[in-house]
């Protein structure tokens, strides 16, 4: 059987505006959800904490001067209980490359990924030995599925697809990420250290 199929993440990567993941953040209450960081104790978090966190790496970019010493990052585990359904999402922060003036800068646009597996993972055995395939996530955990199509659904109508121009020996080519943000974060990182250090424009 084909192990391969099934495997892989949807996948979702995002900006928007710390007024905006909150309200993100509203769509998990009333579930059964934890915000574990991914460190060795998986510390837990409630909603309030992670929206500081979410502030932080958030205005670190969108800041007119660069906080030097500092890296910020966003790193979430969420794990999902619906009824009798266990499975959860993975939320990350990436940095977004762009050339600049020939070679990659040494700056990242930020984003966030939230993630979800598209396999569940079912034990079998036969007469070989043991081994696994990966069924369909939407047959296994169709809430919590159901879940994450809703929150991603939820940020896409508020976000457009990331275009911008940036600096290149030949012209100012127009960089098209898989990322989406929203109105307000165009007007935030228009004015950013970032955008102002690499003459960055974003294209609406």
């Amino acid at each position: 059987m084909d192990r391969i199929k099934n495997s892989g993440f949807y996948k979702l990567r995002f900006f928007i505006t710390p007024e905006e993941f909150r309200s993100v953040l509203e769509l998990f209450e009333h579930k059964d959800t934890q915000f574990r960081l991914t460190n060795g104790d998986r510390t837990r978090h409630d909603a309030s904490q992670v929206n500081e966190a979410y502030q932080a790496y958030y205005r670190y970019f969108a800041a007119r001067e660069k906080r030097e010493g500092v890296r910020p990052f966003f790193v979430y585990s969420i794990p999902v209980t619906l009824q009798q359904e266990d499975s959860g999402f993975f939320a990350r922060n990436e940095g977004v490359q762009f050339p600049y003036y020939g070679q990659w800068a040494e700056d990242e646009l930020p984003c966030i990924l939230l993630s979800f597996p598209k396999g569940f993972q079912i034990n079998m055995e036969d007469k070989q030995g043991k081994y696994y395939v990966y069924e369909d996530i939407r047959e296994h955990r169709p809430l919590t599925y159901k879940l994450f199509e809703e929150i991603t659904g939820f940020i896409k109508k508020r976000t457009k697809p990331l275009r911008f121009s940036a600096l290149d020996p030949e012209a100012m080519k127009e960089q098209k990420p898989t990322v989406r943000i929203s109105r307000d974060v165009m007007q935030d990182m228009s004015t950013s250290w970032i955008f102002t250090k690499y003459g960055l424009q974003i294209r609406t």
